[in-house]
């Protein structure tokens, strides 16, 4: 059994004249980001590791849940593969995976986020929101195999306030 919790990054600042790739949190996005990442504490999950796009936006976001969280960063990595839009690179990353990882945790973008709960999920989302978090849970013994799993939770900053 493995389990995937993922996570859109939280809202971004279009105020500044950068690049996507160094787009930084809005003051929504980091409030969003302590609001769902101490919402998970009552959950008491256990993540084997922890991998975020090297997008600024990402990165922030995965900061502010490794902080909140309590997450040892020597399980943390950036993966510049997660900047990914459509979603092929975030499966790769994903099953790419040692099978002594159980509970992996993924910080990314959209449309790769929604796209991927949509298809290994068995709950349809139109869209997930920034910040927005799903813990899947797969019947399977190694990541490579992954195949359609069970969503089992879901917290969307809306549902916080």
């Amino acid at each position: 059994m493995k389990k995937l919790t993922i996570v859109r990054h939280a809202k971004s600042s279009w105020e500044y004249n950068l690049s996507d790739h160094e787009r930084p949190l809005n003051a929504r996005g980091f409030k969003d980001a302590g609001l769902v990442s101490n919402a998970l504490k009552h959950l008491e999950l256990y993540f084997d590791k922890l991998i975020s796009s090297d997008a600024m936006r990402a990165k922030t976001t995965a900061n502010i849940f490794v902080e909140n969280l309590k997450i040892k960063k020597s399980i943390c990595s950036l993966n510049r593969d997660l900047y990914d839009f459509s979603g092929e690179k975030l499966i790769q990353v994903i099953q790419s995976n040692s099978n002594d990882i159980n509970h992996l945790i993924v910080f990314g973008h959209n449309n790769a986020i929604t796209s991927f709960v949509n298809l290994y999920g068995d709950v349809y989302f139109n869209n997930i929101p920034t910040c927005g978090v799903c813990i899947l849970e797969f019947d399977i013994d190694e990541w490579r195999n992954l195949k359609q799993g069970k969503t089992i939770k879901t917290i969307f900053p809306k549902h916080l306030k």
